[in-house]
């Protein structure tokens, strides 16, 4: 399976473009949530941006240890609990983002819902090292039949119970998301008005590259590089608090009989979704820009063919998607930032 680094190194040469004469942003990487985490930060002396920078990462170390799945954390203690048919006590901040991310999956239909955990780990998606199996065709029918969600929950003030003991809570589509918007809000606290978030390729802007205006620039992966000679399927610059979220086929995947298998599970079949390659969503400035970025992507990229509807839905202007059959398709407000870097490439606006 192809690393994300790839992809990483692409938004990382637009940074590098986007600088070109100009003094180089200080730079800090991490590895956290699974993937690999960049932070780059200008204006400011180094030694304050080494402080924010740690701050910032000590942030995500949290968020990934607490809300770890498949370790020992708070979301799989209360995992346990509702296998058991327990009610449990958990923080006011866990409490908070189950009831975001109820709103959100719902917003969504659904498609995205971080109550099927368990349809996850029979795939093993939840591994760093991705075996190439299908799972047990009758296991994921029965599980599927159950209809896990995080609409199941329901809470009383901090504590949460579940009447279907099926469902277990898998936050690897909205954390990073939440984890942007918590690197926002800290560095503005330390004193930091220009920055670029990436995690995994869930970026975030603030102010611009030099203090003076200059826009961060990121790239766009193309879903299939190998056919397009490694380049970005596009470029885009950032406003201060915008927010990009990329869901693609190539993350986290495995190939089995020539074909391919990726982690955007659909929770009406039990599979994977195999209709999309690859949807890109730009987000305007505001409260859960972050958030937004992260879980939006994936009911988007999950509808398939439906996706126009289900960007209108969830009011997402500006989106591009890459169909299975590897056809390029923007709205217009997308069409409008993309700057197109591969020749000839045909791309269909969709209003």
């Amino acid at each position: 399976m192809p690393s994300v680094n790839r992809f990483l190194s692409l938004l990382a040469v637009g940074w590098l473009l986007a600088g070109c004469g100009q003094p180089a942003p200080w730079r800090q990487e991490s590895y956290v949530f699974g993937t690999r985490v960049d932070l780059l930060i200008s204006g400011v002396p180094e030694v304050q941006a080494r402080a924010a920078g740690n701050r910032v990462l000590q942030e995500f170390d949290r968020l990934h240890r607490t809300y770890h799945a498949w370790q020992p954390s708070e979301l799989s203690t209360l995992n346990e609990a509702i296998a058991a048919g327990r009610t449990q006590e958990v923080t006011a901040e866990f409490a908070a983002y189950i009831r975001e991310a109820q709103s959100v999956a719902a917003a969504g239909d659904h498609l995205f819902d971080p109550g099927i955990g368990r349809l996850v780990s029979l795939w093993g998606f939840q591994s760093d090292d991705i075996q190439p199996r299908l799972p047990d065709a009758a296991a994921v029918k029965a599980l599927v039949a159950h209809h896990p969600s995080i609409a199941d929950l329901r809470l009383d003030g901090n504590r949460v119970s579940s009447s279907n003991a099926s469902v277990a809570l898998d936050f690897g589509g909205y954390l990073k998301g939440v984890a942007l918007d918590r690197a926002a809000a800290l560095l503005k606290q330390e004193g930091v008005a220009n920055a670029l978030i990436n995690i995994g390729g869930n970026v975030m802007a603030l102010g611009s590259r030099d203090g003076l205006g200059t826009p961060w620039r990121v790239g766009i992966q193309h879903p299939r590089p190998q056919d397009v000679g490694g380049a970005p399927l596009a470029t885009l610059e950032l406003k201060d608090g915008e927010a990009i979220g990329t869901s693609g086929d190539y993350h986290r995947y495995f190939e089995l009989a020539g074909r391919r298998y990726c982690h955007l599970l659909d929770p009406r079949s039990g599979f994977p979704a195999d209709a999309t390659q690859a949807v890109t969503l730009l987000i305007a400035p505001g409260p859960g820009a972050g958030m937004r970025s992260d879980a939006l992507s994936k009911p988007i990229f999950i509808a398939g063919k439906e996706w126009r509807g289900m960007a209108t839905k969830l009011g997402i202007d500006a989106v591009v998607r890459v169909g299975a059959d590897g056809t390029v398709s923007a709205t217009p407000a997308m069409r409008a930032r993309l700057k197109i870097d591969i020749p000839d490439l045909k791309l269909e606006v969709v209003p």
